[in-house]
């Protein structure tokens, strides 16, 4: 030990020792490690999410590869590109990663045990993504639950319910219920039953029926509209009638139809009964 002080405190010239060679060369090299480190966040964060806005706008643009998809993509190679980063960072500095990934690791496992719903509501999100049965944009009934998904998460669904109501879902409650979608096809098939009075024109009521139906341009013929009747009930004569519609028009036509056959029926002279009792007085 004496030798080496007297090896830092040996003179080089005009008074610099060794020892202030030896912090000089060290705070040099720990100014080139930060400039490195520097160096390596900036282009890291840079690249993270130049990748991630790309990955976007590809799903944006893209007809077979949904918003949904995009998203999930984008924010795993947004953190993968930053773990990365992480990582050079550690070894810039001479730390063994390799002894850190297994350290990882291990507390990863051990979390992973004590967290087995969270990994489990992760796993559900990740099928979410990959199988699609829902997407962004869709509007469905999951839960008893029924609105416009908004966003799909690693843990989370978030819909918007009819009246504007933000409703947020557990991805395991989503994936293990039953779920209705009602976008993915672009016709469905609307239903009524129209009752008529006993004593009116059976054969007119249907005529007055099909032309109301046929008359709206939301109407689809092939298949042909359905128009039968199919009960005969306490007070009326039920039609059953059947029609495919537009998805995106559905609801409002449904409504639409019921008040146009109505005033057809006012129109044309066919009754729709109500209910009827008859009492009768018997004396004794």
């Amino acid at each position: 030990m004496e030798y080496l002080d007297q090896l830092m405190g040996y003179q080089v010239v005009d008074g610099t020792t060794v020892g202030d060679l030896f912090t000089v060369r060290f705070l040099i090299d720990i100014a080139g490690q930060v400039m490195l480190a520097s160096v390596i966040l900036i282009v890291g964060f840079f690249l993270a999410g130049f990748f991630r806005r790309r990955i976007i706008r590809l799903a944006e643009r893209s007809r077979h590869f949904d918003k949904t998809m995009g998203g999930f993509l984008a924010n795993i190679v947004r953190y993968g590109l930053l773990a990365l980063t992480i990582i050079f960072v550690l070894q810039n500095f001479g730390f063994q990663t390799a002894s850190l990934i297994a350290l990882l690791g291990a507390a990863g496992l051990a979390i992973g045990l004590a967290l087995q719903g969270v990994l489990s509501g992760v796993a559900s999100g990740v099928m979410l993504v990959v199988f699609r049965p829902i997407k962004v944009g869709d509007f469905v009934s999951v839960n008893g639950v029924m609105g416009t998904v908004k966003d799909i998460s690693i843990f989370t669904t978030e819909l918007a319910t009819l009246d504007n109501v933000q409703i947020i879902m557990p991805n395991t409650s989503v994936w293990s219920s039953t779920i209705t979608n009602y976008s993915v096809y672009d016709r469905r098939r609307a239903e009524w039953i129209f009752g008529v009075a006993y004593g009116a024109d059976l054969a007119k009521a249907e005529q007055i029926i099909k032309d109301t139906i046929l008359g709206d341009p939301r109407s689809l013929t092939d298949p042909e509209p359905f128009i039968q009747v199919n009960n005969l009930g306490d007070f009326s004569v039920d039609f059953l009638v059947r029609v495919w519609v537009p998805a995106a028009a559905y609801f409002q036509y449904q409504a639409d139809m019921k008040r146009l056959v109505k005033e057809a029926f006012d129109a044309g002279g066919i009754d729709i009964p109500f209910p009827t009792r008859t009492v009768r007085n018997i004396s004794a």
